[in-house]
């Protein structure tokens, strides 16, 4: 136990040690903001990993020329954020990175593949059914008609982050569960030659429910982002409706603002 412990130890070590810490002391941004923004930014891009250990916060001080109470108070930002834990008797560790998702027409999967973050996928559910009235609207079909319903929850590092629910108009094209827990939707619809143009999507949030909170690893009552998303090919067709949750613990929507001219 106690030579599993140190190897531990020294991979994150070593894990810390890759990074180069960049600090101006002579900016207006608190130098704890500066690490700690440092720190969440290879915690984001997988350079720091979950179970990685940062060490204890007087070497870390030490190597970065910083006072304690400033690496303790950056340290402290990032588990106030869920993204570090400090453990009695193990010290402080990476716990997860919240996925940071800009608004563009793309596929959750390709997303966290791209960003690092080992996406896998559960297909709950992959079946035919008919389609119901608000189904049947954004897809510009009649209530009744068959289409396909998939129902998977997407995972990072082995931790639940999203539950999809998606509808395609059944004649569309064969999706496989096996092809499905292993890639993305959007990626198998380009395989099949259809070409994605444009969506139109809704964010909303609400609470988990009890069966929600305890697929997603949440506490009921638990904050959830909500997403709708109708994506029409490159003739103006409709091809899949989506609705989503995401814990928005560990997810988030980024994107830019302008100012119109």
């Amino acid at each position: 136990m106690a030579k599993t412990r140190g190897s531990a130890r020294a991979a994150s070590a070593s894990a810390l040690d890759s990074l180069d810490f960049a600090l101006d002391r002579g900016s207006p941004v608190p130098l704890y903001y500066q690490l700690a923004q440092q720190l969440e930014a290879a915690i984001e891009h997988g350079v720091l990993a979950p179970g990685n250990l940062l060490g204890n916060e007087v070497d870390l001080s030490v190597r970065l020329g910083l006072s304690r109470p400033t690496v303790r108070q950056a340290i402290q930002s990032l588990v106030d954020k869920g993204l570090l834990v400090r453990r009695r008797g193990v010290g402080t560790q990476v716990v997860h990175s919240q996925v940071k998702r800009g608004l563009e027409l793309s596929s959750l999967y390709d997303d966290l593949e791209a960003a690092g973050q080992g996406p896998t996928t559960q297909v709950v559910r992959n079946e035919h059914v008919p389609a119901t009235a608000d189904v049947a609207a954004a897809l510009g079909i009649a209530e009744g008609a068959e289409v396909t319903v998939l129902e998977r929850l997407r995972c990072t590092h082995g931790q639940p982050v999203a539950i999809l629910c998606n509808y395609l108009p059944a004649s569309l094209l064969d999706l496989d569960t096996a092809r499905l827990e292993s890639t993305g939707l959007y990626r198998m619809m380009r395989a099949a030659g259809i070409t994605l143009h444009s969506a139109r999507q809704t964010i909303g949030a609400r609470c988990a429910t009890a069966e929600e909170a305890e697929r997603l690893d949440e506490k009921e009552g638990a904050a959830l982002l909500t997403m709708q998303r109708t994506a029409y090919d490159d003739t103006g067709r409709p091809v899949e409706y989506g609705t989503h949750i995401y814990r928005a613990s560990r997810y988030a929507f980024d994107f830019q603002l302008l100012v119109r001219p």
